[in-house]
């Protein structure tokens, strides 16, 4: 063996951090036999087993651990040498316009941009913050950050990670007013939740039998306001799960209780993936939303 085409290095990195070959041919637009055929001849050209195949997916076998650090390195350096020649042809500089939830745009993005403002000072970002559905079709957006996977054929949709949610309070309000350690006591509690949505009212029937919209002490159909009163001790209210451990003066309640997660895509219209600086961005947010909902950033 004299050397080792980097596209096999590349697909072994993929299939290593997501597990399957499914997940890692959505991360780099590739299809699952040919992921599949790149792991064999990279076992073949090494005379390892990288994988253990089973009912979990694809696991690193200690041969796979102890090159997977390796590969990454190569893998990364090999993707910044594709985008230097890209940019002969673009220069990754310019505007990208992202869409958002509502507390997406507002507690999660901005500190991830910031770091990317430091990796990537050329480009411009316009965030349009909305819990409605942007329609890329029309271009009111480069990029989608959604909460439900996109149906239209013409956009790319991949998906990021899902965010738990829990039950949270300020400690102070639970110094007050006492930690509840059954679901049911939830109904003795200030509640914060929607307003004229029921969305919410139906969530909590499942702990609180019978509560209607005047079971919350505190509504409102703004996520960012509902936010806001728990972090000022209002009561008790949902919130994403690394937000709240951002926060000192806020406690999950009820850990063990199985809550809903919000699965996170990532959207793009076909015809912008060949644009370098939206594919940069849109890998930049892929990697830093994981990172933020394992509770990293």
């Amino acid at each position: 063996m004299s050397e080792i085409d980097w596209n096999l290095i590349r697909s072994f990195v993929a299939v290593a951090e997501s597990g399957s070959l499914s997940a890692a041919a959505r991360k780099l637009a590739a299809s699952q036999p040919t992921l599949g055929r790149h792991i064999a001849e990279l076992e073949q050209a090494l005379d390892v087993t990288l994988f253990r195949r089973g009912r979990q997916g694809y696991v690193l076998t200690e041969a796979g651990s102890l090159l997977f650090e390796r590969g990454r390195a190569v893998s990364a350096e090999a993707t910044a040498f594709s985008r230097l020649a890209l940019g002969s042809v673009e220069a990754i500089e310019g505007t990208v316009r992202i869409a958002a939830s509502e507390m997406v745009a507002a507690h999660v993005l901005p500190s991830m941009l910031a770091r990317l403002g430091i990796e990537e000072p050329g480009i411009e970002i316009e965030i349009v913050a909305s819990n409605q559905v942007e329609n890329l079709l029309r271009r009111d957006a480069d990029i989608a950050i959604r909460m439900v996977r996109p149906a239209q054929n013409e956009l790319v949709a991949r998906k990021v990670t899902d965010i738990q949610l829990r039950f949270c309070a300020t400690s102070d309000y639970l110094e007050r007013r006492g930690r509840p350690a059954k679901p049911h006591e939830l109904g003795d509690h200030d509640l914060i939740g929607f307003d004229r949505s029921d969305e919410m009212v139906r969530g909590f029937e499942h702990f609180v039998p019978g509560i209607d919209r005047h079971g919350f002490r505190l509504r409102s159909d703004n996520h960012i306001v509902l936010w806001q009163a728990v972090r000022s001790g209002n009561g008790i209210g949902i919130g994403q799960e690394p937000l709240i451990h951002h926060e000192p003066r806020l406690e999950v309640v009820l850990a063990d209780l199985p809550l809903p997660v919000l699965p996170v895509w990532l959207a793009m219209h076909r015809d912008v993936r060949a644009s370098v600086r939206i594919r940069r961005v849109a890998d930049f947010l892929h990697d830093s939303l994981k990172a933020y909902s394992a509770g990293a950033a």
